[in-house]
């Protein structure tokens, strides 16, 4: 059974564990099912084909729909990502994409977020049913287009109980967050550290047409040649949208970069969604932040350490350890089934 350490209990039972000793979880609405509570099919009336839009504040992000694919499949569902037109979607990409004038016949349009790129299509289908899904971090400050999705919304999901008190609070909205867990940790690998490897989790260092960026690659980039310098064997994972060249000094992950983290000691970083996933690996982590850098509160908590001094980097990677298992549990939320259940809050929107 994989475990988060050598001697500790399994991921399941310590993140399942301490998510449900959660206090306080009722009262805030957040909606914690069981794993395997939306895959069973006494839970699924039955239904037919679901066909679904996908909007996201990063209009080419399709990174964030493509972790679903396996269970859509498997369920049915069909996925399609709304994109402005087809600049950036390179040849193979496995997400089916399509310009608004020539999007498919669908029932729902999901939103990842109120950017601006989400509300324009939320304005062109105004005659779908909506839905609001977190599918990657947001900052906790309610968005200026909120108040325009949020009398259309039919269902608001998050990962987790901490990402949904944030989302909720980017969409200016009380009501009820349906945590589903994060379909990338639907399949995590076992975790098997090799003496001496730091993995580098890289951000975004230019904003361009497909999102924004975030401050502190200097920062990090700095590290990195700290800790090299200090005998550490540093493993690059890049951000889907990263410039490949500034990290071609060192060893690029082949892999994707939650895969590459059950391979290293330690990770640092400046702090993203993909953070509680690695933690859920069991890998510990360091915090690269910049007084520019807004990220939510529970970002930062599943990091060891967060530095502002890139001299402080080899210490705190020597040092670093995991979060408290609740801690891990609120940053996390469930493990297992996460996308099955995902879709079927959808269907049920």
């Amino acid at each position: 059974m994989d475990k988060i350490d050598k001697t500790g209990p399994s991921r399941r039972a310590l993140l399942g564990g301490a998510l449900g000793g959660l206090a306080g979880a009722a009262a805030l609405g957040l909606d914690a099912a069981p794993a395997d509570a939306a895959g069973h099919p006494s839970h699924r009336p039955p239904h037919r084909r679901l066909r679904v839009l996908v909007a996201t504040n990063e209009p080419w992000g399709t990174y964030h729909v493509a972790p679903l694919l396996a269970e859509a499949a498997r369920r049915g569902v069909r996925l399609t990502q709304l994109v402005p037109d087809l600049s950036q979607i390179k040849p193979g990409d496995p997400v089916p994409v399509a310009v608004p004038r020539r999007a498919p016949r669908a029932d729902l349009l999901v939103v990842a977020g109120a950017g601006d790129w989400p509300l324009e299509c939320a304005r062109r289908f105004r005659h779908l049913r909506l839905a609001a899904s977190s599918l990657a971090y947001l900052g906790p400050d309610e968005a200026p287009g909120a108040w325009w999705l949020r009398h259309r919304l039919r269902t608001v999901t998050s990962s987790s109980p901490a990402e949904a008190r944030a989302f909720a609070s980017y969409l200016g909205t009380h009501r009820r967050v349906r945590v589903v867990g994060s379909p990338q940790t639907d399949d995590l690998p076992v975790r098997a550290p090799e003496k001496g490897l730091v993995l580098v989790v890289t951000s975004v260092t230019h904003p361009d047409g497909t999102g924004g960026a975030a401050p502190g690659t200097e920062l990090l980039l700095k590290a990195a040649e700290n800790l090299r310098g200090a005998g550490k064997r540093v493993l690059v994972g890049l951000h889907p949208r990263e410039d490949r060249r500034l990290w071609e000094k060192y060893e690029i992950s082949t892999v994707p970069t939650l895969r590459a983290s059950a391979r290293a000691e330690a990770a640092i970083g400046i702090p993203g969604t993909i953070f509680p996933l690695i933690a859920a690996v069991g890998t510990p982590l360091v915090g690269c932040t910049d007084p520019a850098l807004k990220v939510p509160d529970y970002l930062r908590a599943v990091c060891s350490a967060a530095i502002e001094d890139a001299g402080a980097a080899v210490r705190a990677v020597q040092d670093a350890r995991l979060p408290d298992p609740r801690t891990l549990a609120d940053a996390v939320g469930p493990i297992g089934g996460s996308a099955a259940r995902l879709l079927e809050a959808w269907r049920r929107a």
